[in-house]
């Protein structure tokens, strides 16, 4: 195959990022990042699901008020915001292979060190320190699999990647209930994260680097080697391509999130407004309802392990809704779905708060959210990572990402110290599910539809 490493644009043969979005999808190849980076978006739902374990149960081991308990959602959401935009913007600027490693060290390192303790700051902290870890899971996963999956595939296999949610936030209520049933120590859900985390990290080092990021950043012998190795590992016919020069590496720093952030909005103020308002709307709801259903479960009147088995249906559902929005996402589109489905899961947390002495009834509503939510959030997550292009999908993902975990953060403090109390349940929520419909108009009146659209 001839080596020119650069042509100009108007130039017959393909580009290599051409080559790469129409490579055939295999198992060994495209199939095993998707795996790999799909393991750590299940920990990511894991830890954040954990918190509506830990929410009750370190109320009554330490004694807690209600806002000191509403503290430990809020500090590992808030962290997993800042996480969020700052690996989001270390992936655009230094590569995502390593921050698709360091991510889970970093969450693992410090989901240690709350087991540790016995101090609610602390443990505040630590819970704080290990969500800027994970925080990154998601920006740089979806970037990374997106990146390496053909153009034909994408939108059901970003989609599929929201399928390690509901395991790992099922895993969340099933593990803990056995753990804290059986021993009765609060730590012992943290442990059971440690150590397959620890493993992801050591296998994620060994993946390879996008060929679309290389490209972007000027790198171009390194861009050639992989993509000639992904051709002949999918057993595709070898062509001759062009790789065009692309823009040197900046450094990193805030300057440079700052810089990014600039750029994010410079592309499309349009679509960086509905990226920001969907993820602000669906996803505050979302992390409301898995951090705190068990404990609204529990003031109902259900025992401890009757709750947390519940919140764990609700997220076992969700694989089903998964694989539902896996084959809806290029039928109807992504904009049709999502507006249907956003609005829909939440008014089920509408009727939810009515039928809370009817044990039927309360199952049904619970599972039926769990279900259709998780029609729309892998849309969600396929739609906003499509919405931009190469050089700024890990941060613009990021900044998205981060608006919805600073939303879930203060907004369980806002709806369980202010709203729950003033309006009810119901009344609560259909402020939530008033917003949802807003962020759902606004979607489709500004931004466009990216089904089967390629990525630059």
């Amino acid at each position: 195959m001839p080596q020119n490493t650069t042509a100009s644009v108007d130039d017959p043969r393909p580009t290599g990022e051409e080559v790469v979005q129409t490579l055939p999808w295999r198992w060994n190849t495209q199939g095993r990042i998707f795996l790999i980076g799909g393991l750590g978006f299940m920990f990511d739902a894991w830890d954040v699901s954990l918190n509506g374990v830990l929410i009750p149960l370190l109320s009554d081991e330490w004694d807690l008020s209600a806002g000191q308990a509403g503290l430990i959602g809020t500090a590992n959401l808030i962290g997993m915001a800042v996480g969020a935009v700052l690996w989001g913007t270390i992936a655009d600027r230094i590569g995502r292979r390593r921050a698709f490693a360091w991510t889970l060290l970093v969450f693992s390192l410090f989901t240690l060190a709350g087991v540790l303790t016995t101090d609610i700051t602390w443990f505040v902290a630590f819970r704080f320190l290990a969500g800027v870890g994970l925080g990154g899971c998601v920006p740089v996963d979806y970037a990374l699999v997106g990146e390496f999956t053909p153009a034909r595939h994408r939108g059901r296999v970003l989609t599929a990647m929201d399928g390690w949610w509901p395991i790992g936030a099922t895993l969340a209520g099933v593990v803990s209930a056995w753990l804290v049933g059986t021993w009765g120590d609060w730590r012992l859900p943290l442990l059971a994260m440690i150590l397959p985390a620890l493993l992801i990290f050591a296998v994620r080092l060994g993946m390879p680097e996008s060929p679309l990021f290389l490209i972007r950043q000027g790198r171009l012998d390194e861009a050639r080697r992989i993509i000639d190795r992904l051709v002949a590992r999918t057993g595709a016919t070898p062509r001759d391509y062009v790789l065009h020069a692309g823009v040197p590496a900046q450094r990193l720093g805030l300057g440079g999130i700052i810089t990014q952030l600039r750029r994010v909005w410079e592309h499309g103020w349009r679509i960086t407004l509905v990226a920001w308002l969907l993820f602000l709307a669906v996803m505050t709801v979302y992390y409301i309802a898995l951090q705190w259903m068990p404990q609204v479960l529990i003031e109902a009147g259900y025992e401890q392990s009757r709750a947390f088995i519940t919140s764990a249906g609700m997220a076992g559902v969700g694989l089903l809704g998964v694989i539902v929005s896996t084959l809806l996402v290029e039928l109807l589109g992504r904009r049709l779905l999502l507006a249907i489905t956003a609005p829909a899961a939440t008014a089920l947390l509408v009727a939810l708060g009515g039928v809370l002495h009817l044990p039927a009834a309360v199952l049904t509503m619970v599972l039926g959210y769990g279900l259709l939510i998780q029609v729309a959030i892998p849309v969600l997550y396929t739609y906003v990572s499509e919405l931009y292009p190469t050089a700024l999908r890990g941060s613009g993902f990021g900044w998205a990402s981060t608006i919805s975990r600073i939303g879930a953060g203060l907004g369980p403090l806002l709806f369980m110290g202010q709203l729950e109390p003033a309006l009810g349940l119901s009344g609560a929520f259909a402020v939530c599910l008033a917003g949802v419909v807003a962020a759902v108009v606004v979607m489709l009146v500004l931004a466009p539809d990216t089904t089967r659209r390629r990525l630059d």
